[in-house]
């Protein structure tokens, strides 16, 4: 690093997805207001959706949705390249594709001008990639610096995809390794390895559309992206939304090895202990180890999706995700809610 360049993540108190307003909290913040009701509105805010969806026509809708966090790399450009990978994944895990996206930037006065156009390339080169335009934005003077995007997309009416359709029966799929927040945590504190970094900075850098181009292929009845909630978060979320309970075989989740010692050393982030405030009374541990819990509390920054997928097609999807995603995982199934809890570890 050169002597006059920025050391981004100093600047921030928390960073990425580790930013985010706990859900309980979001909850009340939402408690109360009332929501407009339009027939062409197919998801609002009410539903803890990854994004709002509006009808425009009987072969269009528009995904909408709107994403930024302070820095979580040192770098600029690859926290441009972080931060829009995050904000585009909402809209991939309601079906749909991004299109149009602009800028929403925070900067303090004295980052350097380099800086500043290096996170801004990072956000366009990613934006570029999934086949999308960045058409303007909105910047201010901050003393913390954040970046990310408010993203638009198309999807069919009829094909959107929620958090809140997953039937008994579904398998439950999912796209990334876990562990991305503890590693990143671990970075700030120059606790990770070199490995561990890369792998952190290689996942949250891939785009979730290869996952996305595959799962519209076949009948999947529900998606969300996990991220700053966590695994154990966005799933308690589709569970409530769908009325359903969900059981995941611990084991079969990709924990980042090096994440999990760093966990049973106690390296964790803030986000993680909101987390599970939230979703642990919902959640009947079984005998999962207190550090392999504290990973699926683990808030992640542009994470892979998590999809409840028809069990007559989770076959045929598993094995094409295998060949696209960076971890194809089979890690539980969808029951009939039968009061209490909602998600159980095994």
């Amino acid at each position: 690093m050169a002597e006059n360049e920025v050391k981004l993540t100093k600047l921030a108190k928390c960073a990425g997805c580790g930013a985010k307003v706990g859900a309980g909290v979001l909850a009340q913040l939402l408690e109360g207001i009332r929501v407009h009701q339009d027939p062409n509105l197919l998801v609002g805010f009410d539903k803890s959706d990854d994004a709002s969806v509006y009808k425009v026509s009987d072969d269009l809708a528009l995904v909408q949705t709107v994403d930024f966090f302070p820095p979580i790399a040192d770098d600029p450009y690859l926290f441009g390249r972080i931060a829009a990978t995050n904000a585009l994944s909402d809209v991939y895990a309601m079906g749909g594709v991004p299109k149009l996206c602009l800028n929403i930037m925070a900067i303090p006065e004295s980052m350097p001008k380099d800086a500043v156009h290096r996170m801004l390339r990072g956000g366009y080169d990613t934006v570029y990639e999934a086949d999308a335009l960045i058409t303007g934005g909105h910047s201010i003077l901050d003393d913390e610096p954040k970046y990310g995007l408010a993203v638009t997309g198309f999807v069919h009416p009829d094909k959107v995809l929620t958090n809140s359709g997953a039937k008994p029966g579904d398998v439950l799929l999912f796209t990334k390794p876990i562990g991305i927040g503890v590693l990143t945590t671990a970075a700030k504190a120059d606790m990770a390895s070199r490995a561990g970094i890369d792998l952190a900075e290689r996942m949250m850098t891939t785009l979730n559309k290869a996952a996305r181009d595959a799962m519209v292929k076949y009948r999947v009845h529900a998606c969300t992206d996990v991220t700053g909630f966590a695994m154990l978060g966005h799933l308690l979320e589709m569970a409530q939304g769908s009325g359903v309970e969900a059981e995941l075989q611990v084991d079969a989740i990709d924990l980042i090895p090096e994440a999990l010692r760093l966990a049973r050393m106690g390296i964790l982030p803030a986000g993680m202990y909101r987390n599970r405030a939230f979703a642990e009374p919902e959640v009947d541990p079984g005998d999962t180890e207190l550090a392999k819990q504290d990973l699926l509390y683990d808030p992640q920054t542009a994470g892979g999706l998590l999809m409840a997928v028809d069990p007559a097609d989770a076959d045929e999807l598993y094995a094409e995700l295998n060949r696209v995603v960076p971890s194809a995982q089979r890690i539980g199934t969808v029951r009939e809610y039968r009061g209490g809890k909602r998600v159980f570890l095994r």
